[in-house]
């Protein structure tokens, strides 16, 4: 019972060892190195997209806090804008 009990460990871990390694090996054959860098590429097009929105809505307060623009911004809110631009504001 004891040998039975270890050759099934032993078998068990021997597959996990080679579908780790046949995964490992297929990361790096060209279609995985391109399944790769499609990621990379989608996740950096995210973040453009954020920081896009991002200076589109600060665009829009700086606009509104210089008059430029009509806007529901109110009078201390327009001149804190305007003295400290690099604040952080929720």
């Amino acid at each position: 019972m004891r040998r039975l009990f270890w050759a099934t460990l032993g078998a068990t871990a021997g597959v996990f060892v080679v579908r780790k390694l046949n995964r490992t090996a297929q990361a790096y054959t060209p279609e995985g190195i391109s399944r790769s860098l499609a990621g990379v590429a989608a996740g950096l097009r995210d973040v453009a997209d954020a920081v896009r929105e991002g200076m589109a809505d600060r665009e829009r307060e700086l606009r509104v806090a210089l008059g430029v623009d009509a806007g529901d911004l109110d009078a201390d809110s327009a001149r804190d804008l305007l003295d400290r631009p690099a604040a952080r504001r929720l």
